[in-house]
């Protein structure tokens, strides 16, 4: 169960980090700049635990399909950026592959 923490650490650290990209002005600004590679730092090190025990392919799919909607959602709630439809039914769909890894997939259940 600790490898679905560390995972669910790996993508809230690599979306604090990724958000703070935006504020950081092209690393011209010092603490979102320092925010953004301490956040990758602590994503990339949850994410190698992870490793350990999740497969590579289930552990990225997940990572990358649950980044994507989260960080579309901090645009949209924290940066004002619009959401058409097709974007939140192509999240709807992300987010239906990441259940149906982790429903019907028995690799990454160790």
């Amino acid at each position: 169960m600790k490898n679905w923490l560390f995972l669910g650490a790996a993508i809230i650290a690599e979306v604090v980090a990724t958000s703070s990209l935006k504020t950081s002005m092209g690393f011209t600004k010092l603490w979102p700049s320092l925010l953004v590679v301490f956040g990758y730092a602590i994503a990339f090190y949850f994410l190698s635990l992870t490793l350990k025990t999740i497969p590579v392919g289930i552990a990225y799919a997940i990572w990358a399909g649950l980044g994507i909607v989260l960080i579309s959602l901090v645009g949209w709630l924290v940066f004002g950026q619009k959401l058409e439809f097709a974007s939140v039914l192509g999240m709807g769909l992300i987010i239906a592959g990441v259940v149906v890894i982790n429903v019907f997939s028995k690799v990454g259940m160790q």
